[in-house]
């Protein structure tokens, strides 16, 4: 009986360790599409997006902590206006020659309850690093039945100034502030 009880109890604790172990998770880069907006002139806010992402996310459910490491491929950038993505890439913003990947490193989390509410981490533009601090204004986790994996999505906004990252051109004509409006979906590593 004492044998019995012991691999019961040595069954539950190493399950509970397992489920209770961070898990890594992939960046989608088909549903991770960062984008911005910014003031043009005062007439109107511009968009545009980056579309080359990627990176990984460790999750612990229990101890509430997040890790993420992402990549932004600046040439990815699009604004639907070739002279403008050019005018985006060349030495006036991005400098997409010279600092081709924007990083955002995790350095802290938020939860109320289980769910997510706040990233902290290091923004790395044009080689410039200022920490920052992403609102999370929609947290799932769960099962995709597409690509039958685990996943975990979320929306994330945050504002910046982009002279803090060197990149002053235009001001104030072009906004200083920038608004990041970043969906993210990430599929549960296997192992």
């Amino acid at each position: 009986m004492l044998v019995r009880t012991t691999a019961v109890i040595l069954a539950t604790l190493v399950a509970g360790a397992a489920f209770a172990a961070p898990e890594t998770y992939t960046v989608d880069p088909m549903h991770t599409i960062p984008v911005y907006e910014v003031n043009h002139l005062g007439f109107s806010t511009q968009r545009g997006r980056f579309n080359k992402v990627s990176g990984t996310i460790v999750f612990d459910r229990t101890a509430h902590t997040v890790a993420a490491d992402i990549s932004i491929d600046v040439n990815s950038l699009s604004t639907g206006v070739e002279k403008l993505e050019t005018h985006l890439k060349s030495e006036d913003f991005f400098d997409a020659a010279k600092y081709p990947t924007l990083t955002f490193k995790s350095t802290g989390a938020k939860f109320d309850g289980d769910r997510l509410v706040s990233v902290a981490g290091n923004l790395t533009m044009r080689g410039v690093t200022r920490p920052v601090t992403l609102t999370v204004t929609a947290f799932h986790c769960g099962f995709n039945p597409v690509y039958k994996k685990d996943e975990c999505g979320a929306d994330a906004t945050t504002v910046v100034k982009r002279s803090d990252f060197g990149i002053s051109y235009g001001i104030p004509a072009v906004g200083d502030e920038v608004k990041l409006l970043i969906p993210v979906e990430a599929h549960k590593a296997t192992p």
